[in-house]
């Protein structure tokens, strides 16, 4: 009896260490879908910017990117448009939302996965804060530095 307490205990700690927290399943739900990225702007700093985003294009290719998220397993894409200045196509990558210790905002994390699913950035991804999120508009900012000063990157994004 005491071994069967003892293991129902234990499976309850590993299950409820592994679940999602209410509100990321929420987030989840609401991301889940396809979504444009309209707009790309700047703040915390003057003057006029241009970044190279997640270490793949410039701001100017993404702004009108089609983004995909898929809640059942984790995946999704964003789609660049080919230009001159941008190299198009599809970029795959793993999802989900986190909730950091601190007294942050929820987090989208993601790293670039294969078409196959495997992983492709060594381990290293990206963290954005979700500022808002509606069934129609996300938006989602993220830090960075420029010259040792911070900036902040904001992405609106629109559902499609």
């Amino acid at each position: 009896m005491v071994k069967q307490f003892f293991f129902v205990a234990l499976a309850g700690i590993f299950l409820a260490s592994c679940s999602v927290s209410k509100s990321a399943r929420t987030q989840r739900n609401l991301m889940s879908g396809t979504w444009s990225l309209d707009n790309i702007t700047y703040e915390n700093n003057s003057g006029n910017f241009k970044s190279v985003i997640f270490n793949d294009a410039e701001d100017i290719c993404f702004e009108g990117s089609d983004w995909f998220f898929r809640d059942n397993n984790s995946t999704g894409r964003y789609t660049i448009a080919q230009s001159t200045l941008c190299n198009g196509g599809d970029r795959f990558f793993r999802w989900s939302v986190v909730e950091p210790s601190q007294n942050y905002s929820s987090q989208l994390q993601f790293k670039f996965i294969d078409e196959n699913r495997k992983d492709i950035s060594g381990g290293y991804g990206y963290r954005l804060n979700i500022v808002s999120l509606t069934e129609q508009a996300m938006t989602l900012k993220s830090n960075v530095s420029v010259d040792g000063q911070p900036v902040t990157i904001v992405y609106e994004f629109s559902k499609k």
